[in-house]
């Protein structure tokens, strides 16, 4: 009864749905992500060569480094904002402390050796590609995980908030 009197039933109820909509708005960006890496490269080191040190084929020059510094000043922040902010939403879940620490160090390292793997393969060596492949992949599946992890628990959340205030109304 105190949950209608005080009204925190709604509140936990409207701030899941808020949360829900979030989630669904950085799964798009998780997509969008993805649609512009294959845009630009694909999964062979030869694509990934190519879009960093530039191609004679393709009539592309190598990627300057105000270029990368400008994007790199962007992503760092908003990664980093991101992966806070997913990695803060994921311990507020019933799930296990080992699978919140596993799964927050892996979406940090591989968003960090994501945005590294351009900056090595430009000014490093080419053989790089390979890390940035596989950084991009880590950094999507780890996403991918986050994502279901949190929307998981919140649908969860919602079902048993539904159940509750059902039965209160007995």
């Amino acid at each position: 009864m105190r949950y209608f009197v005080t009204g925190e039933q709604q509140r936990k109820a409207l701030l899941n749905a808020l949360v829900l909509m979030f989630l669904g708005y950085i799964a798009l960006l998780w997509v969008s992500n993805g649609l512009m890496y294959f845009h630009r490269m694909n999964l062979t080191p030869d694509s990934v060569i190519a879009y960093y040190l530039g191609s004679e084929e393709q009539f592309t020059q190598p990627r300057s480094y105000e270029g990368m510094l400008e994007v790199s000043h962007f992503h760092l922040f908003s990664m980093g904002m991101l992966v806070l902010t997913l990695t803060h939403l994921m311990l507020m879940t019933d799930f296990s402390v080992r699978l919140k620490i596993w799964l927050s160090g892996l979406v940090y390292a591989s968003a960090l050796a994501d945005e590294a793997g351009g900056w090595l393969v430009r000014f490093g060596h080419p053989l790089f590609a390979y890390f940035k492949i596989g950084a991009f992949l880590l950094l999507e599946f780890s996403l991918a995980a986050l994502l279901f992890v949190v929307i998981t628990a919140m649908i969860r959340a919602r079902s048993r908030i539904k159940q509750s205030s059902s039965g209160q109304l007995d």
